[in-house]
C-alpha cells in the first residue's frame, strides 16, 4: 500500500464498473485484494501499478451488526479486555461460518461489563436491538455468577443474601443464592450488578476472593476458553 495514489474504492468502481457505494461494500466485506493481500479499507491508497482483484462470488451487501461474546480473564481492565477482540483470539463454535472482518471490531458497545477483578462472560455488540434489550431489561435479565469466598457466614446470612440486604441505603431486590461447595456460592442476580457481590458478601461476614459470571439470560459461558471470544449465533437470544 502507499500513502499517495488513488482511493481503492474509486479504483474498484472504475474497474468493474460499479457505483462508489458498491465498491465500498465489496471492500469492507473482505472481497478485494491488492497485490494478493485482502484490504478492507475503502480509503486505502493504491498506486497505478498495483493490481486490484475482486474475489469470485463477491457480494456488495451491507454488513449486518454483530454481537461478540468474550470470556474475560479476571484481572483485565477495559482496555485489556478490548485488546482480546481480535481475529487471533477467536474461538470456533459451530453454527454457520462467519468471515472475520475488521469492521466487526468497530463501534462495539459493552452492554454487560464486569469489574476488572472479575472474570467470565462479557458482551459487546454493534446491534442496537441487543443494546436496547440490555438497557430496558436490566431489572429482569438474570446473571449467574460463581463466587469464591472465605470467612464464616453470619447466622441467617444466606437468607439475608437472598432477600434482606441494603447497599448505599437502597434495599436490594430478591435474588437466588445457594452454596455450591464450602467456599463457593452461586448467585442468580436480577437487578443487581455483579460488581455488588463483594459488598453483599462482606455484609454477612464473607470475603469475596474470586467472581466469575457463567451465564447472562439464556446464554451460558459454556466451553468458551478464557481470553477468547466468539460470535453470538443468529438463533441465540439472551
Amino acid at each position: 500500500m502507499t500513502d499517495t495514489g488513488e482511493r481503492l474504492a474509486k479504483r474498484l468502481a472504475a474497474q468493474l464498473p460499479c457505483s462508489r457505494r458498491e465498491a465500498e461494500l465489496y471492500i469492507e466485506g473482505g472481497w478485494v485484494q491488492v497485490d494478493g493481500v485482502v484490504v478492507e479499507a475503502p480509503g486505502a491508497r493504491v498506486a497505478p501499478g498495483q493490481q486490484v482483484v475482486l474475489a469470485p462470488g463477491a457480494l456488495a451487501h451491507d454488513l449486518p451488526p454483530v454481537t461478540l461474546l468474550l470470556h474475560k480473564p479476571a484481572g483485565l481492565d477495559v482496555e485489556g479486555a478490548l485488546a482480546l477482540l481480535a481475529p487471533a483470539h477467536r474461538h470456533e463454535s459451530g453454527g454457520p461460518p462467519v468471515r472475520v472482518l475488521q469492521r466487526h471490531f468497530r463501534q462495539l458497545e459493552c452492554v454487560a461489563p464486569l469489574p476488572a477483578e472479575a472474570g467470565g462472560l462479557v458482551v459487546y455488540t454493534q446491534d442496537r436491538r441487543v443494546a436496547r434489550h440490555f438497557a430496558e431489561g436490566a431489572a429482569t435479565l438474570e446473571h449467574e455468577c460463581l463466587a469464591e469466598v472465605t470467612g464464616s457466614i453470619a447466622p441467617g446470612g444466606l437468607q439475608r443474601l437472598c432477600h434482606g440486604l441494603a447497599l448505599d441505603g437502597q434495599a436490594l431486590p430478591p435474588i437466588k443464592v445457594s452454596w455450591q461447595s464450602e467456599r463457593r456460592l452461586r448467585f442468580a442476580l436480577k437487578g443487581v450488578h455483579p460488581g455488588q457481590v463483594g459488598a453483599m458478601c462482606a455484609a454477612v461476614g464473607l470475603a469475596l476472593t474470586a467472581l466469575q459470571r457463567i451465564r447472562i439470560g439464556r446464554l451460558p459461558l459454556a466451553k468458551l476458553p478464557a481470553g477468547q471470544w466468539r460470535y453470538a449465533l443468529p438463533w441465540e437470544r439472551f
